[in-house]
Protein backbone atom coordinates (compact mmCIF):
# COMPACT_ATOMS: atom_id res chain seq x y z
CA UNK A 1 0.00 0.00 0.00
CA UNK A 2 2.72 2.25 0.81
CA UNK A 3 3.87 2.04 -2.80
CA UNK A 4 0.35 3.22 -4.08
CA UNK A 5 0.44 5.64 -1.53
CA UNK A 6 3.27 7.24 -2.79
CA UNK A 7 2.16 7.07 -6.57
CA UNK A 8 -0.81 9.22 -5.67
CA UNK A 9 1.56 11.64 -3.39
CA UNK A 10 3.68 12.06 -6.03
CA UNK A 11 0.86 12.52 -8.49
CA UNK A 12 -0.47 15.10 -6.46
CA UNK A 13 2.99 16.85 -6.69
CA UNK A 14 2.83 17.05 -10.34
CA UNK A 15 -0.47 18.26 -10.28
CA UNK A 16 -0.45 21.31 -7.17
CA UNK A 17 1.12 23.76 -9.35
CA UNK A 18 -2.24 23.81 -11.40
CA UNK A 19 -5.40 22.88 -8.30
CA UNK A 20 -2.92 23.72 -5.65
CA UNK A 21 -4.72 22.36 -2.20
CA UNK A 22 -6.96 20.02 -4.19
CA UNK A 23 -4.51 18.52 -6.16
CA UNK A 24 -4.64 15.17 -4.42
CA UNK A 25 -8.25 15.01 -5.33
CA UNK A 26 -7.44 15.76 -8.90
CA UNK A 27 -5.00 12.95 -8.45
CA UNK A 28 -7.68 10.80 -7.84
CA UNK A 29 -9.78 11.51 -10.38
CA UNK A 30 -7.47 11.55 -13.16
CA UNK A 31 -6.05 8.13 -11.14
CA UNK A 32 -9.93 6.67 -11.92
CA UNK A 33 -9.70 8.43 -15.65
CA UNK A 34 -6.81 6.13 -16.13
CA UNK A 35 -8.13 2.78 -14.74
CA UNK A 36 -11.79 3.55 -16.76
CA UNK A 37 -9.22 3.60 -19.82
CA UNK A 38 -7.75 0.54 -18.72
CA UNK A 39 -11.28 -1.35 -18.70
CA UNK A 40 -12.54 0.14 -21.60
CA UNK A 41 -12.28 -2.98 -23.59
CA UNK A 42 -13.81 -5.01 -21.22
CA UNK A 43 -16.86 -2.35 -21.86
CA UNK A 44 -16.70 -2.09 -25.70
CA UNK A 45 -16.64 -6.37 -24.49
CA UNK A 46 -19.55 -6.29 -22.33
CA UNK A 47 -21.72 -3.69 -24.76
CA UNK A 48 -21.16 -6.47 -27.86
CA UNK A 49 -21.99 -9.17 -25.50
CA UNK A 50 -25.10 -7.56 -24.44
CA UNK A 51 -26.25 -6.96 -27.73
CA UNK A 52 -26.04 -10.51 -29.00
CA UNK A 53 -27.76 -11.80 -25.64
CA UNK A 54 -30.44 -9.32 -26.78
CA UNK A 55 -30.19 -11.31 -30.28
CA UNK A 56 -30.31 -14.78 -28.68
CA UNK A 57 -33.69 -14.17 -26.26
CA UNK A 58 -35.94 -15.68 -29.07
CA UNK A 59 -33.94 -18.98 -29.14
CA UNK A 60 -33.67 -18.72 -25.30
CA UNK A 61 -37.45 -18.78 -25.26
CA UNK A 62 -38.03 -21.63 -27.16
CA UNK A 63 -35.53 -23.45 -25.16
CA UNK A 64 -37.22 -22.51 -22.25
CA UNK A 65 -40.90 -24.53 -23.80
CA UNK A 66 -38.37 -27.57 -25.12
CA UNK A 67 -37.40 -28.49 -21.29
CA UNK A 68 -40.24 -26.19 -19.17
CA UNK A 69 -40.25 -29.82 -17.23
CA UNK A 70 -36.48 -29.88 -17.06
CA UNK A 71 -34.24 -27.10 -15.41
CA UNK A 72 -31.06 -28.78 -15.43
CA UNK A 73 -31.57 -29.40 -18.83
CA UNK A 74 -32.60 -26.00 -19.62
CA UNK A 75 -29.27 -24.80 -17.49
CA UNK A 76 -27.42 -27.28 -20.00
CA UNK A 77 -28.97 -26.17 -23.05
CA UNK A 78 -28.73 -22.03 -22.44
CA UNK A 79 -24.95 -23.31 -21.57
CA UNK A 80 -24.31 -24.36 -25.19
CA UNK A 81 -26.10 -21.76 -26.70
CA UNK A 82 -23.71 -19.38 -25.50
CA UNK A 83 -20.99 -21.62 -26.78
CA UNK A 84 -22.15 -21.69 -30.01
CA UNK A 85 -22.65 -18.24 -30.77
CA UNK A 86 -19.74 -17.68 -28.44
CA UNK A 87 -21.27 -14.78 -26.10
CA UNK A 88 -20.41 -14.79 -22.32
CA UNK A 89 -23.15 -14.30 -19.89
CA UNK A 90 -20.79 -12.93 -17.32
CA UNK A 91 -19.16 -10.77 -19.71
CA UNK A 92 -21.40 -7.65 -18.28
CA UNK A 93 -20.05 -7.82 -14.82
CA UNK A 94 -15.96 -8.01 -15.82
CA UNK A 95 -15.72 -4.22 -16.01
CA UNK A 96 -16.76 -4.10 -12.53
CA UNK A 97 -15.02 -6.71 -11.20
CA UNK A 98 -11.68 -5.35 -12.53
CA UNK A 99 -11.92 -1.84 -10.66
CA UNK A 100 -12.91 -3.44 -7.29
CA UNK A 101 -8.83 -3.14 -6.31
CA UNK A 102 -8.39 0.03 -7.08
CA UNK A 103 -11.78 1.49 -5.13
CA UNK A 104 -10.53 -1.10 -2.23
CA UNK A 105 -6.99 0.51 -2.31
CA UNK A 106 -8.34 3.85 -2.33
CA UNK A 107 -10.50 2.97 0.40
CA UNK A 108 -7.63 1.70 3.13
CA UNK A 109 -5.64 4.15 2.08
CA UNK A 110 -7.07 7.12 3.12
CA UNK A 111 -8.80 5.05 6.20
CA UNK A 112 -5.92 4.36 7.83
CA UNK A 113 -3.66 7.15 9.92
CA UNK A 114 -0.53 5.10 9.50
CA UNK A 115 1.23 3.56 5.76
CA UNK A 116 4.53 1.07 6.57
CA UNK A 117 4.70 2.49 10.44
CA UNK A 118 4.54 5.99 9.39
CA UNK A 119 1.50 8.88 9.50
CA UNK A 120 -0.61 9.14 6.63
CA UNK A 121 0.62 12.33 5.37
CA UNK A 122 -2.44 12.18 2.34
CA UNK A 123 -5.11 12.52 5.23
CA UNK A 124 -4.05 15.58 5.47
CA UNK A 125 -5.33 16.58 1.84
CA UNK A 126 -8.84 18.47 1.16
CA UNK A 127 -11.09 18.61 -1.67
CA UNK A 128 -11.89 22.20 -0.75
CA UNK A 129 -12.73 22.20 2.85
CA UNK A 130 -13.57 18.89 3.39
CA UNK A 131 -10.77 15.91 4.22
CA UNK A 132 -10.27 12.80 2.25
CA UNK A 133 -9.88 10.66 4.89
CA UNK A 134 -13.49 12.32 6.28
CA UNK A 135 -16.70 10.68 5.69
CA UNK A 136 -20.40 12.48 5.09
CA UNK A 137 -20.71 11.99 8.98
CA UNK A 138 -18.01 14.36 9.76
CA UNK A 139 -18.76 16.54 7.23
CA UNK A 140 -22.37 16.62 9.31
CA UNK A 141 -20.35 16.84 12.78
CA UNK A 142 -18.79 19.84 11.71
CA UNK A 143 -20.92 22.46 10.42
CA UNK A 144 -23.93 20.73 9.23
CA UNK A 145 -25.70 19.75 6.18
CA UNK A 146 -24.48 23.70 4.69
CA UNK A 147 -20.86 23.81 6.32
CA UNK A 148 -18.17 23.98 4.67
CA UNK A 149 -17.16 20.36 4.56
CA UNK A 150 -20.99 19.56 3.98
CA UNK A 151 -21.54 22.07 0.88
CA UNK A 152 -18.80 19.35 -0.49
CA UNK A 153 -20.77 16.26 -0.20
CA UNK A 154 -23.95 18.36 -1.28
CA UNK A 155 -22.18 18.80 -4.35
CA UNK A 156 -21.13 14.88 -5.02
CA UNK A 157 -24.87 13.73 -4.38
CA UNK A 158 -26.02 16.05 -6.86
CA UNK A 159 -23.10 14.84 -9.04
CA UNK A 160 -24.65 11.28 -8.23
CA UNK A 161 -28.34 12.04 -8.77
CA UNK A 162 -28.02 13.43 -11.56
CA UNK A 163 -26.12 10.35 -13.07
CA UNK A 164 -28.80 8.19 -11.71
CA UNK A 165 -31.45 9.81 -12.80
CA UNK A 166 -29.91 9.53 -16.42
CA UNK A 167 -29.32 5.94 -15.58
CA UNK A 168 -32.93 5.63 -14.71
CA UNK A 169 -33.79 7.07 -17.90
CA UNK A 170 -31.55 5.09 -19.86
CA UNK A 171 -32.71 1.70 -18.33
CA UNK A 172 -35.86 2.40 -18.51
CA UNK A 173 -36.15 3.25 -22.20
CA UNK A 174 -33.47 -0.06 -22.78
CA UNK A 175 -35.62 -2.34 -21.20
CA UNK A 176 -39.07 -0.93 -22.52
CA UNK A 177 -37.14 -1.63 -26.23
CA UNK A 178 -35.99 -5.00 -25.38
CA UNK A 179 -38.42 -6.98 -22.81
CA UNK A 180 -37.88 -9.83 -21.53
CA UNK A 181 -39.45 -12.71 -23.26
CA UNK A 182 -42.42 -15.36 -21.40
CA UNK A 183 -40.74 -18.34 -20.67
CA UNK A 184 -42.73 -20.39 -23.68
CA UNK A 185 -45.86 -21.12 -21.93
CA UNK A 186 -47.14 -17.64 -21.31
CA UNK A 187 -45.67 -17.74 -17.69
CA UNK A 188 -43.12 -14.77 -16.60
CA UNK A 189 -39.36 -16.46 -16.11
CA UNK A 190 -39.59 -16.61 -12.14
CA UNK A 191 -38.29 -13.10 -10.46
CA UNK A 192 -37.41 -11.45 -13.89
CA UNK A 193 -40.25 -9.06 -12.85
CA UNK A 194 -39.07 -8.37 -9.82
CA UNK A 195 -35.67 -7.90 -11.02
CA UNK A 196 -37.21 -5.46 -13.95
CA UNK A 197 -38.58 -3.23 -11.29
CA UNK A 198 -35.39 -2.47 -9.39
CA UNK A 199 -32.79 -2.55 -12.05
CA UNK A 200 -33.69 0.77 -12.92
CA UNK A 201 -33.24 2.35 -9.39
CA UNK A 202 -29.86 0.61 -9.24
CA UNK A 203 -27.58 3.88 -9.67
CA UNK A 204 -29.23 5.35 -7.09
CA UNK A 205 -27.55 3.21 -4.40
CA UNK A 206 -24.25 4.91 -5.24
CA UNK A 207 -25.70 7.49 -3.29
CA UNK A 208 -25.60 5.38 0.01
CA UNK A 209 -21.88 4.42 -1.22
CA UNK A 210 -20.80 7.98 -1.42
CA UNK A 211 -22.27 9.16 1.94
CA UNK A 212 -20.44 6.20 4.17
CA UNK A 213 -16.89 5.75 2.98
CA UNK A 214 -13.93 7.95 2.77
CA UNK A 215 -14.39 10.70 0.56
CA UNK A 216 -10.88 9.88 -1.50
CA UNK A 217 -13.22 6.58 -2.33
CA UNK A 218 -16.28 8.14 -2.90
CA UNK A 219 -14.39 10.83 -5.49
CA UNK A 220 -13.26 7.70 -7.23
CA UNK A 221 -16.85 6.39 -7.28
CA UNK A 222 -18.57 9.39 -8.27
CA UNK A 223 -16.25 9.97 -11.39
CA UNK A 224 -16.18 6.14 -12.23
CA UNK A 225 -20.24 5.92 -12.35
CA UNK A 226 -20.00 9.66 -14.22
CA UNK A 227 -17.43 7.85 -16.76
CA UNK A 228 -19.84 5.17 -16.93
CA UNK A 229 -22.95 6.59 -17.67
CA UNK A 230 -21.28 8.49 -21.17
CA UNK A 231 -19.38 5.33 -21.95
CA UNK A 232 -22.96 3.02 -21.66
CA UNK A 233 -24.64 6.12 -23.77
CA UNK A 234 -22.52 5.73 -26.17
CA UNK A 235 -21.47 1.98 -26.31
CA UNK A 236 -25.33 0.92 -26.19
CA UNK A 237 -27.13 3.68 -28.53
Amino acid sequence: MSVFADLVQHLADLLHPFFGATAAAASIVLFTAFVRLLVHPLSRAAARGQKARTKLQPKIAELRRKHKDSPEGLQKAVLELHAEEKVSPLSGCLPGLFQLPAFFLLYHLFSNTTIGGKANELLGHELFAAPLGGRWADALGDGGVFGAAGLVYVGLFAVVAAVASFNFRRTRRMMAANPVLPAGDGQAVPGMGAMSKVMPFMSFFTLFTVAVVPLAAALYVVTSSTWAAVERAALYR
